[in-house]
């Protein structure tokens, strides 16, 4: 009796596990997890950060290489949303390298901005004020800084 009860007790607390996990993701959409790490990063909260951004990862970066790869240039604003996976995993390796820059773990934030400017760079990321802004670019922008500064060299 007292086994059954101790089984009983740990699917418990393993459901509950569960259930917490899921809580955080949302409805673990592409669109909600990057949501999510922009948030973490504004906050401040690089556990989280890591946590949405690799989850995207996970998740949606083979549908996002493929999207990638069907691609020769940016798509237009009004079909912009339509590469979905790749827009959001590459917007979250930005934020990644974003997130160690503020850790000042400049090698890692290099190593997220070089994987969003060569994986990623047709992505696109919706700004709330009405328009698309490129990833890559910005990542390639912020890896070129880094080098200049000679982080990169240090290695």
């Amino acid at each position: 009796m007292r086994g059954v009860m101790c089984a009983v007790t740990m699917a418990a607390l393993w459901i509950a596990g569960v259930g917490r996990a899921q809580d955080e993701f949302g409805d673990a959409s592409s669109q909600t997890l990057t949501t999510k790490a922009w948030e973490a990063l504004g906050s401040g909260n690089f556990d989280k950060v890591a946590l949405f951004t690799a989850k995207c990862q996970e998740l949606y970066a083979k549908e996002a290489e493929k999207q990638q790869a069907g691609l020769t240039d940016f798509l237009p604003s009004d079909k912009g949303h339509d590469a979905w996976a790749l827009n959001d995993v590459g917007t979250c390796c930005f934020i990644q390298g974003q997130a160690f820059e503020k850790q000042d773990r400049k090698a890692d934030a290099a190593a997220a901005y070089k994987k969003a400017a060569e994986s990623y760079g047709f992505a696109q990321c919706w700004d709330p004020k009405g328009w698309f802004w490129r990833p890559a670019e910005a990542a390639a922008q912020r890896l070129k800084q880094l080098e200049f500064d000679g982080v990169l060299d240090a290695k």
